[in-house]
């Protein structure tokens, strides 16, 4: 009776592990079209601006499919991100959005 007691926990580990395994590659999958998602900043019209920090560019292109694209990006990394060297911000109009080279890049 021991012999099929193992046998059965044996099993309940793998189905376990194979459930584990089936959501793993689900959060794997999700991430990476979230990391794969790209758009080009450079098709963004930006305006050469300068505040209390020094130079910057900033951009209010809302019509543009790029800036929609870098917008909800940025919602969705609560109005910061870094992308291709760049440091982007949103301003507290949540439409304009802000860029500045990041230090040693």
């Amino acid at each position: 009776m021991a012999d099929q007691e193992l046998f059965e926990c044996l099993a309940k580990l793998r189905d376990g592990f194979n459930g584990m395994a089936m959501a793993l590659d689900e959060v794997i999958q999700k991430e990476s079209k979230a990391v794969l998602k790209e758009y080009d900043v450079e098709k963004i019209q930006w305006v050469e601006a300068e505040g209390q920090h020094g130079k910057y560019q900033k951009t209010d292109d809302a019509n543009n499919p790029e800036y929609k694209a870098l917008r909800k990006d940025l919602a969705e990394h609560n109005g910061k991100i870094s992308h291709k060297g760049f440091f982007y911000w949103v301003f507290q109009n949540a439409v304009t959005i802000g860029r500045k080279p990041q230090h040693g890049k």
